[in-house]
């Protein structure tokens, strides 16, 4: 068995380190999506269909079974995986499915980075903002001073760049669209992970219908936020455990 770590935006593989020691196996990949972490290949323009297509191909190099985890954007690039290739793998997990759920609006960050001008504002102050500012900034949401760190330190033109162009890929109505493509997922095992204090995913109540709609298991995360497995790595990785446990 493989389990498949993806992560998502801003951010690198770091955010795992906590989480794939609490798991205690050793057949534990984390992937970088390119910008994030990873060199972005030449003519790559950053799109989700682009990133969809990116994660394809890791997952067809692999020897299964595999069972693919997914973070922020990396839970929605998983799940659009479940969708389309479920041939690919054993299971799928992702903790942003009330972003594929037809009332899903979009943060303000996200509302900001999709829109012309004020988008490269934003981005340019994240990036410019001092390395130890932008540590504290992650620190403050939940990772440890280590993460963090090296959290921040990724932030350059480079992610910028593709932050912006992932985003506005994906503007409404594009999730929706994505998310007709739920029931698809019922192909394989599947767990939705719900962290109440995650103010970015819309809320149970749409990562309920949406996990309905995808056949998938429900796991609750009471009083974690959107970097849950950075805040108690220990619960996530039971969490995890416990699904892998179920698939036989």
């Amino acid at each position: 068995m493989t389990v498949v770590l993806v992560h998502g935006n801003p951010e690198t593989d770091a955010i795992w380190d906590d989480l794939r020691a609490a798991l205690g196996r050793d057949d534990v990949i984390a992937l970088s999506p390119p910008g994030f972490g990873a060199p972005v290949p030449a003519g790559f323009g950053a799109t989700a269909d682009e990133y969809a297509a990116w994660l394809t191909s890791e997952l067809e190099a692999m020897s299964g079974p595999i069972d693919l985890v997914g973070h922020d954007w990396g839970g929605g690039h998983v799940a659009r995986i479940a969708c389309s290739r479920p041939d690919l793998i054993r299971s799928w997990v992702t903790d942003i499915a009330g972003c594929f759920d037809p009332e899903y609006v979009w943060h303000d960050f996200a509302q900001a980075w999709q829109t012309p001008g004020v988008g490269e504002e934003a981005i340019a102050q994240m990036v410019g903002a001092p390395l130890e500012a932008r540590t504290l900034q992650f620190e403050g949401l939940g990772m440890s001073k280590s993460v963090a760190a090296r959290v921040a330190a990724a932030n350059d033109a480079e992610m910028g760049r593709c932050i912006l162009a992932l985003y506005r890929s994906a503007a409404q109505p594009a999730m929706t669209e994505w998310g007709k493509e739920l029931p698809k997922a019922a192909a394989r095992p599947g767990l939705v992970i719900i962290a109440t204090e995650d103010h970015f995913t819309g809320g149970e109540v749409l990562a309920r219908r949406s996990a309905e709609r995808a056949g998938a298991k429900v796991a609750m995360l009471p009083g974690l936020g959107h970097w849950w497995m950075c805040q108690d790595p220990k619960t996530g990785a039971k969490v995890l455990s416990d699904f892998f446990a179920t698939l036989g």
